[in-house]
């Protein structure tokens, strides 16, 4: 067995600790409902994953991923929203109110007792997201959603080189963050220790690209402004997925977060950019 996989058994045993995941009963129980389905009874753990991706190419890992995804092999305690909230002075001074729905953590394959958060790269991410109603957050909802997060944990990058985007650095990063969270629960907004694959107005500009922000070490402290130097088919472990919900409420209405983005008047509600006219593009709607 070569040392490499011997390694990983090694970080698996290590990092497989219980963590416990209690439903928080103030979360408002209007918030959208995420379509995500069941997690199947033979579902693999986020440590499996690890282990069984090992050996595999980032393209291959990428495709695996998706399909754990998709057919429901998330933790339970990503299943639940919570709000987030957004105001700006729209025309003719009128205040608008926005109720953001997000994911209390990101993207993560596993149960609750074993989960690995799962770095993608945009078109997997893009993929699952759709899949769930969902779509990655602006700039400026990634800082509301650490300014207004109950957890805050500290970036803790890892040294540069060819295992970043290695199921084993993976594993890795998961074993520092939650050793770094603790005892504090599961399923409470949490933010810091990744940075997020955001929606920018420079992806259309710079095609083929992924745009990357965040990794806050305190408010309006990312270490990571926003970047497009990445392809799009690029992921390492400092990356993470959150969810944003397509629906979003606007003085207590229903609205669509993508037409948001595409009106001038509403759209700075969301975004630092202003409106993001080729969002279908971006977000490579058909």
């Amino acid at each position: 067995m070569s040392r490499y996989i011997v390694s990983l058994i090694c970080a698996v045993i290590f990092c497989s600790a219980f963590s416990v995941y209690v439903p928080n009963p103030l979360i408002t129980r209007s918030s959208p409902v995420v379509t995500i389905p069941p997690r199947p009874k033979d579902a693999i753990s986020g440590s499996e994953f690890a282990l069984l991706t090992s050996t595999m190419t980032a393209e291959e890992r990428q495709k695996v991923a998706v399909d754990e995804l998709i057919r429901g092999n998330i933790p339970d305690f990503l299943r639940t929203l919570h709000p987030v909230y957004l105001s700006y002075d729209g025309p003719d001074s009128q205040l608008l109110k926005a109720t953001v729905w997000v994911m209390s953590d990101y993207l993560a394959i596993g149960s609750n007792h074993d989960f690995l958060r799962i770095p993608l790269s945009l078109h997997s991410a893009l993929s699952v997201l759709s899949y769930y109603k969902g779509v990655p957050p602006t700039c400026k909802i990634v800082d509301a959603i650490y300014s207004q997060s109950n957890i805050h944990l500290k970036p803790q990058p890892l040294p540069p080189g060819s295992q970043m985007s290695s199921s084993l650095y993976y594993l890795r990063h998961q074993r520092m963050i939650e050793k770094q969270r603790g005892e504090q629960e599961l399923g409470v907004l949490t933010a810091g220790h990744k940075k997020d694959v955001v929606i920018s107005n420079r992806l259309i500009n710079h095609s083929g690209r992924i745009a990357i922000y965040g990794w806050h070490r305190s408010n309006e402290d990312p270490i990571q402004p926003l970047s497009t130097v990445h392809r799009e088919g690029y992921e390492d472990y400092s990356h993470g997925i959150r969810f944003v919900s397509q629906t979003v409420l606007i003085n207590g209405k229903p609205k669509s977060l993508i037409d948001l983005l595409q009106d001038p008047k509403s759209a700075p509600l969301l975004s630092y950019e202003g409106s993001i006219q080729k969002i279908d593009k971006i977000l490579h709607i058909n």
